[in-house]
């Protein structure tokens, strides 16, 4: 079940190195909300700790509060592997096993959370593949290398594989930016019909993009070089492209830095 997320006061680290700032928002459930804001101004770092993989980095810590529903992502009890079962990701570039099949590339997340019977595993292999608007481009051909496919289909293959486990968001992190035009937009198409299902945040520097696919905006940028990312604006992405309420957002947008 899609599921809201409500974050209070984060900064992120990297050792003593302040990466993002003092960060505030709601992200609404079966939504998209996408990330704007010019290079290194902490849009992916943020996204990562929604579902604390920026720990994987040595280092990486937070300070400040992640609720998914009323849940403290961040609360001690809480397992970090837990975190990324229900708040997945999809990565900038494609990044199926390169030695398993499309089919257990698919599985590979049910098969290491618990044991499912065969008819299990085929229903919900079949389910996930069409939630990604694959199956019928592979259901042929399900015991091939997933790393065989075109780099817009491995892209909706990473996509399978994250929704196979029923996470409650899905994070993306530049999805179609490795991809060709018509890849791309057949990942837009999908993610559209993924937010009926899913709470989406997607971080992208394509702003037409943004426009395109999401329901709210959300602009980060730097007061200076060295200095921690901020959440500068988030709103309607309709009245963040037509009338942002600061001007270093409108400047952003219209070109005039980044």
């Amino acid at each position: 079940m899609a599921k809201r997320i409500d974050i209070s006061g984060l900064s992120a680290f990297y050792g003593s190195h302040k990466a993002i700032e003092d960060i505030s928002m709601t992200v609404e459930p079966r939504s998209v909300t996408a990330f704007i804001g010019p290079s290194g101004c902490g849009k992916s770092t943020f996204l990562r700790t929604l579902n604390r993989m920026h720990e994987v980095t040595p280092g990486g810590r937070v300070e400040g509060k992640v609720m998914l529903d009323d849940e403290n992502l961040y609360a001690r009890e809480v397992d970090p592997v837990a975190v990324r079962r229900t708040v997945g990701m999809v990565f900038q570039r494609p990044n199926p096993f390169p030695t398993m099949s499309i089919f257990d590339n698919v599985a590979a997340g049910l098969r290491l959370n618990g044991s499912y019977k065969k008819t299990e595993l085929n229903a919900v292999v079949e389910r996930s593949l069409r939630g990604a608007n694959l199956w019928n481009e592979v259901k042929d051909r399900l015991n091939k290398p997933g790393s065989g496919l075109s780099g817009g289909q491995q892209q909706r293959l990473c996509i399978a594989r994250a929704i196979a486990v029923e996470p409650d968001v899905l994070l993306m992190d530049e999805p179609c930016s490795a991809l060709d035009p018509i890849s791309t937009l057949a990942i837009e198409d999908l993610i559209g019909e993924l937010k009926e299902r899913f709470t989406i945040v997607i971080v992208t520097h394509n702003m037409q993009q943004a426009a395109r696919v999401s329901d709210r905006t959300a602009f980060f940028n730097l007061s200076a070089v060295g200095q921690p990312g901020r959440l500068i604006e988030i709103d309607e992405t309709e009245r963040i492209f037509s009338n942002p309420s600061v001007q270093a957002t409108e400047d952003y947008i219209s070109g005039r830095f980044g």
